[in-house]
């Protein structure tokens, strides 16, 4: 590891991203769109901190998968995360800007912010 302490600031905007979806999700109306992405950006901080803490270049990307894919070449046992990063990488762009299709259901917002609980966990496991 090169870098704990800009891990830990990847890994704090991610906790506040997690935050937001805690107080939406105890709201009484709560906007399923700004829960799935936040969900997305929760995993897509936590495994950029993945990178940092490693001394490797963080990708210009919101694609979790691709980031997950350059996460595993320091720990294999994230790919258990693929799933979950599947799921979420539908919210990096889509729930932003209005659209004639639906916003996400309550079932994918749940499903999203389960999602980017496990991936922060995974890897506030593998964080010192």
């Amino acid at each position: 590891m090169t870098n704990p302490d800009d891990a830990r600031q990847w890994l704090a905007k991610a906790d506040s991203d997690l935050l937001n979806i805690e107080n939406n999700l105890r709201a009484r109306r709560i906007p399923w769109d700004t829960v799935c992405f936040h969900a997305q950006q929760a995993a897509e901080k936590a495994l950029k901190a993945v990178l940092v803490a490693h001394g490797r270049p963080v990708a210009r990307t919101h694609d979790v998968v691709v980031l997950l894919a350059e996460c595993g070449d320091i720990d294999k046992s994230l790919a258990i995360l693929e799933p979950d990063c599947r799921v979420l990488n539908a919210f990096a762009v889509m729930v932003r800007y209005p659209d004639a299709l639906a916003g996400p259901t309550t079932e994918e917002g749940r499903s999203a912010a389960a999602a980017a609980r496990r991936v922060y966990e995974h890897v506030r496991r593998l964080l010192p």
